[in-house]
């Protein structure tokens, strides 16, 4: 019985890449971020990660709560935190490198002028709903 129960919990977990991109979103969409898109580079031969996420918020003040949310939301489900942070001192830009996930958090300016999205063109995109439903 404990075998057959172990062995439908092995099946229903997703790979590593998949359960931290979908921990993200739940965090991004926690705290409402905007134009939630998910860049899946494995397919890429010279991508640096297998999946990007981007979304923007409203103010800093957003941002950075996005930021919180996406790493309280990985760090309470897998005890993982980003190997590396970037830009919550002004919070225009937050970078959050989970190794195999890169979350970009932007100001919507500063997203559209980097365009995240358009250097990665080739990549498998998958667009996501901004509400948390």
């Amino acid at each position: 019985m404990a075998k057959t129960a172990r062995a439908l919990k092995a099946a229903k977990l997703k790979n590593p890449t998949d359960e931290l991109t979908e921990l993200a979103i739940k965090g991004l969409q926690e705290k409402k971020g905007h134009e939630i898109v998910c860049l899946d580079l494995r397919q890429l031969k010279t991508s640096v990660t297998d999946m990007f996420i981007v979304c923007h918020g409203d103010s800093t003040t957003q941002v950075d709560a996005l930021a919180r949310s996406v790493e309280e939301f990985i760090h309470k489900e897998t005890g993982e935190d980003p190997v590396y942070k970037e830009g919550a001192e002004n919070a225009q830009w937050i970078l959050l490198d989970y190794i195999n996930v890169v979350v970009h958090i932007f100001l919507k300016e500063i997203r559209d002028y980097y365009g995240i999205e358009r250097l990665w063109a080739d990549a498998q995109v998958r667009q996501v709903t901004d509400t948390k439903k």
